[in-house]
């Protein structure tokens, strides 16, 4: 977030009498799009609930966890726009399936960040960290599932796939880079930047790295690849 949007928002938020000073005291958060629906004072339970997406009890859920902060508006509990910045981040690692408890951590290192840059460099090394995890998850799935579809074609009757005696030198250098994005995780797009390729070439270089594992996707390709040692 620049320095001139969090002035906005500091000059926008109607301060509350119920906010705790250990979240009051934010300085630096990574630049997050909020919703914008949202008021630009104070910010009612329930439209912060219907602005994120969540239920009125995971606010509280968060709040018990000193993730967000609400005040009072009478008898009515009510967020500004610097704890609706905090849901933002908060409901962006929920999305990607970052447990709580990290959340907590990481919201924690946020509110010690002495500039934006040290904000945002905390996120992405917070974000490039559960990449890792979601490929190594992404990884046994695959084994897992190619496992399955071979027990399935042991016990129909189906001959072993003769692509399966590939080796990686069967591959060309290009190839072997593709497949090992491809095994991060990486979309088309990114391929395509990362390798300087057009979007129908590298269409055309997963369907060549497809076609000669004899998968039916790119999950399968990068799944045989694994299992036999193409790629780690």
């Amino acid at each position: 977030m620049s320095d001139g949007r969090k002035e906005t928002l500091r000059s926008t938020v109607s301060p509350t009498k119920a906010v705790t000073k250990s979240l009051d005291r934010i300085g630096f958060l990574p630049d997050i799009e909020l919703p914008a629906n949202l008021p630009q004072h104070g910010i009612g339970i329930a439209e912060m609930a219907n602005a994120f997406g969540v239920t009125h009890r995971t606010l509280h859920f968060y709040e018990e966890k000193n993730l967000i902060a609400a005040g009072r508006n009478g008898l009515m509990r009510v967020y500004d726009r610097k704890q609706a910045a905090r849901m933002a981040i908060i409901n962006a690692c929920r999305e990607i399936g970052m447990p709580v408890a990290v959340i907590q951590e990481l919201m924690e290192a946020l509110d010690r960040a002495h500039s934006q840059e040290d904000a945002d460099n905390l996120f992405l090394q917070a974000l490039e960290t559960r990449r890792r995890e979601l490929i190594a998850e992404q990884s046994t799935v695959l084994r897992q599932m190619h496992r399955i579809n071979d027990l399935i074609e042991q016990a129909a009757g189906i001959p072993d796939n003769a692509n399966d005696n590939f080796e990686a030198s069967d591959f060309e250098p290009r190839e072997l880079h593709c497949l090992a994005l491809m095994s991060e995780g990486y979309a088309p797009a990114r391929l395509s930047r990362a390798l300087g390729l057009s979007i129908p070439e590298i269409a055309a270089l997963e369907n060549s790295i497809i076609r000669k594992f004899g998968a039916n996707n790119r999950f399968q390709a990068v799944a045989k690849a694994v299992l036999l040692g193409i790629i780690k």
